[in-house]
């Protein structure tokens, strides 16, 4: 008896332990299985994630794929927000300059036909010299790992209608700017230095990358619209590319690709442009044509070297009027438009900042000689010459750069007429067009300021002196910078009066 006691003893014993163990695999299950799920779209890790955040050009970001799954679960169960939400590229072989995940911001307008697809600026790099130091001083331009998870729209971005009336519940897609490249690369990847090699192959080395970074923009761009395909892309009515700055100018270069790519997916929406601050002339400056620095170079220069680096690629229709090395004059607009069959509208301050940079003139940061003040001049009557044969035109006679994506666009006039309604004009237009009625009347989409000087506007962005960073006036700014008004037939002692006597007020 005391035998079977002992063997029923250790038979309930076991009974007992067994059932522990199976609950306790049931209940690891269940956590796993819940874990799986708490991050869902919005915790997406980056691909090649695992790379510790202290490695600087990784194939991945562990550390920003943590923060996005540790954060995805409040952002599920919070209240929903108008920003645009970060999506990482599926195609992991196409890159940042330093190899992190290319991607793209996006905010869904369910049952809205009509998308925007914005072209972030900044300039761009055209040797490793000039990559090592963009890589130093702003690495959010070449790489995704401290992009933000959110990111809200302003201006033409903007989901509040007092600030975006026409384009305000729009598919929105931001596209961040990494590839340093003007939005034209095609890669190859970095290879390894080779040995030095004679005749046809040593012509060959030189379209090799052998720097540390990928120049993918085309491809990216390319890529985000493939990505867009399950977002409902295909069955978009319009489609806007739009871009400032370097952002613009790869509009210009990209339009003909897009609706190509567009067209292939069998969607009928028509595809437009929107260049903001993109329409540059060439430099008037003489430089070395081997400009080791960005500030020595010249922007023909930089775009000879960079398009070798970058291996990029430009619309066929203008390639074929140039002979071979001469491709990079298809990145200033006045020599492109005329080849594009899509519909552009450019947007374009007659004295833009950058435009000056190049000639190194900086409004009140430095002297200002009499040459720099007549270049000034003649810059807004060349800009005005090069957009006469542009079909929709919003070009204020200011000193700016970029303004599509400002709080304020809509506070910008040119003849009575603000850039919002500027475009809503086009829009309508092109609608008419499409359906073979007549374009309402009215309706103004083509504006240029007849006035001559910069700030002769009375919409133009305000002057801020850079020694005191306090607003000024331009005959303000020009007496701090040097200038003797007199010889300039101005009254030093007046005020921006004396300015507007001399002009026809093109506002």
């Amino acid at each position: 008896m005391k035998i079977l006691g002992c063997v029923t003893l250790l038979l309930l014993l076991g009974e007992l332990w067994g059932q522990s163990n199976r609950n306790a695999k049931s209940s690891g299950k269940s956590v796993k299985k819940a874990g799986a799920n708490l991050g869902g779209d919005a915790a997406q890790p980056p691909p090649g994630a695992g790379v510790t955040a202290g490695s600087s050009r990784s194939s991945g970001g562990s550390a920003e794929s943590e923060q996005e799954g540790a954060a995805a679960a409040p952002r599920a169960a919070g209240p929903q927000t108008d920003d645009m939400r970060l999506h990482f590229l599926r195609n992991t072989q196409v890159t940042c300059n330093d190899g992190t995940a290319a991607g793209f911001y996006l905010k869904e307008s369910r049952g809205n036909r009509r998308w925007i697809l914005f072209l972030e600026g900044g300039w761009c790099c055209y040797s490793k010299e000039s990559c090592d130091a963009r890589y130093q001083t702003v690495p959010r331009l070449m790489s995704s790992s401290v992009w933000p998870q959110t990111k809200t729209g302003t201006g033409i971005l903007s989901s509040r209608a007092e600030e975006n009336p026409h384009w305000y519940n729009a598919n929105r897609v931001f596209i961040p700017y990494c590839s340093s490249d003007v939005w034209t690369g095609t890669g190859p990847a970095p290879t390894p230095p080779t040995r030095h090699r004679q005749g046809r192959d040593k012509i060959k080395e030189r379209n090799t990358n052998t720097t540390e970074y990928s120049f993918m923009g085309s491809l990216i761009i390319r890529e985000v619209i493939k990505d867009l395909i399950p977002k409902g892309i295909k069955m978009a009515k319009v489609i806007m590319l739009a871009g400032t700055s370097a952002g613009g100018t790869g509009v210009l270069l990209n339009i003909e690709r897009v609706a190509s790519q567009l067209a292939q997916l069998g969607t009928d929406a028509q595809v437009r442009g929107l260049v903001d601050s993109g329409w540059f002339l060439e430099s008037k400056k003489e430089r070395p044509t081997n400009c080791p620095e960005t500030v020595s170079c010249s922007p023909e220069d930089a775009i000879k070297n960079g398009l070798r680096l970058w291996n990029g690629a430009v619309p066929e229709q203008c390639q074929q009027l140039y002979q071979k090395g001469e491709e990079w004059q298809c990145f200033f607009g006045h020599r492109l438009y005329s080849t594009l069959t899509s519909p552009l509208f450019v947007v374009q301050w007659l004295f833009d900042e950058e435009q000056l940079r190049v000639e190194n003139i900086y409004m009140g940061a430095q002297s200002l000689s009499d040459e720099q003040w007549q270049y000034i001049q003649n810059l807004g009557l060349e800009l005005k010459n090069s957009l006469r044969g542009v079909t929709a035109v919003f070009a204020p006679s200011c000193l700016s750069h970029t303004v599509i994506t400002k709080s304020e666009w809509m506070s910008f006039q040119v003849k009575g007429t603000s850039l919002p309604r500027a475009l809503h004009c086009w829009d309508r237009s092109l609608e008419a067009t499409r359906n073979n009625r007549s374009p309402a009347k009215g309706c103004p989409f083509h504006l240029v300021d007849t006035c001559q000087w910069p700030q002769c506007n009375p919409t133009c962005p305000t002057l801020v002196d850079q020694a005191t960073q306090q607003e000024a006036t331009l005959l303000q700014m020009l007496v701090a910078m040097g200038l003797d008004l007199q010889k300039l037939g101005l009254d030093p002692q007046g005020d921006a009066d004396s300015l507007a006597s001399m002009v026809s007020n093109g506002g």
